[in-house]
């Protein structure tokens, strides 16, 4: 009888893996980089220098007064306090593990204005934080190195969720979070760090930063399923590459462990921007994928999806953020 429910039992997980749809591309982005765990850990440590600078400097600089006069309750700049504590604290873990093998602080420079703009940006850089270390979790050789790099992730999660729903956004916008690659996630930190004064100029890390995408403002709240979506100067800025206006380009969108590939246009006139007339709605690529929504990353590639698949060589520029709200009914 037992062995009958073990064997009916490990059937039917099997059953299950097997049902399981096939999301998550096989890239050697997510491969361990040439140090391994050492530059992983620093990859971490250079994200948490610039978390800690940002809450470091925006709490400085605005009050709880500033905070309840944007909107935002009277506990909001507590609790922001409580994640400034956070971050150093993830400072000092990393450089501590690391000590004389760490990376040295940046410089940094971020574009808030305001309370409003500066928790918009803490929405921003808390969900690339948890991109960042899920895209890394598969590199980790060391196991215990694993778990803390989880027991981080999950916190970053909860600053995630708590600053979302604080600016009314949803707080868990897709059943599963977005894994990005180290490239991917240091393009994106890379926009704000202005230089590397401790250490001779350079990151101490082997990443390098996309070209930048820019993207044009738009009137309405980007929606899945209607909202186009350009990209400013996009095909002048891939014209270094060698594309040319017969070169066909993707705009790559990452939501979740989705990956969607929408053909870009160029728009007339002399702009040179990139454009694609709709951000994916439900069942884009299958029936029954989700569509994009919440904090979702997008890259200009020359891989379609089809023949082949997003990857550092073949990623033109980026990584651009858009907000998505789900599509309207």
């Amino acid at each position: 009888m037992r062995s009958s429910f073990i064997i009916a039992a490990f059937a039917t997980a099997a059953n299950l893996v097997s049902a399981l749809p096939a999301v998550v591309e096989k890239r050697a982005d997510f491969a361990a980089p040439p140090n391994g765990d050492i530059d992983i850990l620093n990859y971490a440590l250079t994200l948490e220098f610039l978390e800690r600078k940002f809450y470091g400097d925006g709490l400085a600089k605005f009050s709880s007064a500033d905070f309840v006069a944007a909107g935002f309750p009277a506990p909001f700049y507590d609790n922001l306090k409580e994640v400034y504590f956070d971050e150093q604290t993830h400072v000092s873990f990393l450089a501590g593990a690391l000590k004389d093998a760490g990376v040295k602080e940046a410089t940094y420079s971020f574009p808030y204005t305001d309370a409003k703009s500066f928790v918009a940006l803490a929405s921003v850089l808390e969900g690339v934080g948890v991109s960042a270390y899920l895209g890394a979790a598969a590199a980790i050789l060391n196991k215990q190195y694993l778990t803390i790099a989880g027991s981080i992730l999950t916190v970053e999660s909860r600053h995630s969720s708590y600053i979302r729903a604080a600016l009314g956004e949803s707080p868990f916008p897709k059943p599963f979070d977005t894994p990005l690659d180290f490239m991917q996630v240091y393009s994106l930190a890379a926009q704000f760090i202005t230089g590397f004064p401790n250490s001779g100029g350079k990151s101490g890390l082997p990443f390098t930063a996309f070209p930048a995408l820019a993207l044009e403002a738009s009137q309405f709240p980007y929606t899945a399923g209607s909202s186009p979506v350009t990209f400013k100067h996009a095909f002048n800025n891939a014209k270094a590459l060698g594309v040319t206006a017969d070169t066909p380009v993707y705009a790559v969108l990452f939501s979740g462990l989705d990956t969607y590939y929408v053909k870009t246009y160029i728009t007339q006139g002399n702009s040179g921007d990139y454009k694609i007339k709709s951000i994916p709605g439900a069942d884009f690529t299958s029936a029954g994928q989700l569509p994009p929504t919440g904090q979702v990353y997008v890259v200009l590639s020359t891989a379609d999806g089809i023949k082949t698949f997003v990857n550092d060589a073949n990623t033109l520029s980026g990584v651009a953020i858009l907000e998505v709200l789900p599509p309207r009914h």
